[in-house]
């Protein structure tokens, strides 16, 4: 597993470029790097998932270390590059039945944030995924998908809060896929941050969406906490631990990450 994991970072660094928020979060907030300026994110996040059912002990462990390149086009618009390369380990009773690794499907998003008044301000985030990723593997849909998310960001100092309202169009390539998942996905979170001490925040965040698998009338929801420190103005690292809030959602993830701007 170690082995897989340090493979996955090389590649990253070398190969591609997920659209995150402010890492750990999974909600976005309405910033963007102004016009000209980069910001790259390096994040990783491992995961574990284990159920009984039917006297069978099935077992999911996984990691996800991705990439995001984001370009201020201008000082409100931001154009966002991103490719995951995921590793995904299934067991049942201990006897391993899927061990598959690689790049996922790549990400291209805008972010354009067109209001902005007192403490409040509203971005707009369209993306399209592409079929980077091996379908068969189940590391991406065969085809090209489609999302669009409301920010809203509202600043009541010292705290900063943010909402997210989203809903993805997935196509798919494969019959099964088409005929075990649905469509039309959509997600809302909330998240909230404050800095503590000089440099450091503490964040968290709830949210829900809805399953994807069409048998499953419970849509999977999670809790997450974590801290973002500012090593300098221009370089983050953060950590933050994710857990599951009902049975559908993954029992619990490890996320963290580095963040540099230029």
């Amino acid at each position: 597993m170690l082995r897989k994991f340090l493979a996955s970072i090389l590649l990253m660094f070398f190969s591609a470029v997920t659209c995150f928020a402010a890492h750990p979060l999974v909600t976005d907030d309405k910033g963007t790097q102004g016009k000209g300026k980069f910001q790259i994110e390096i994040n990783s996040e491992f995961t574990y998932e284990k159920e009984a059912e039917a006297g069978i002990t099935k077992k999911e462990t996984g990691s996800q270390v991705a990439t995001a390149l984001s370009y201020g086009v201008s000082d409100n618009v931001d154009v966002v590059l991103g490719l995951p390369n995921q590793w995904k380990k299934s067991s049942e009773d201990s006897a391993v039945t899927s061990d598959v690794s690689g790049v996922s499907d790549m990400s291209v998003e805008a972010k354009w944030r067109f209001f902005d008044k007192e403490e409040l301000s509203l971005a707009l985030k369209p993306g399209i995924t592409l079929p980077t990723g091996d379908e068969n593997k189940g590391l991406g849909s065969g085809r090209t998908s489609y999302s669009l998310t409301l920010i809203t960001t509202k600043k009541i100092e010292p705290w900063a809060f943010h909402l997210n309202l989203k809903d993805t169009v997935n196509e798919y390539k494969l019959r099964a896929d088409k005929d075990s998942k649905r469509r039309d996905i959509w997600h809302i979170s909330l998240a909230s941050e404050v800095e503590i001490i000089k440099d450091l925040r503490v964040v968290g965040n709830v949210g829900v969406e809805r399953n994807q698998d069409k048998t499953k009338r419970t849509h999977p929801a999670f809790i997450l906490g974590g801290v973002i420190y500012s090593i300098s103005e221009d370089f983050d690292i953060d950590i933050g631990i994710k857990g599951g809030l009902n049975k559908p959602a993954t029992d619990y993830s490890i996320l963290a990450g580095i963040t540099l701007r230029f």
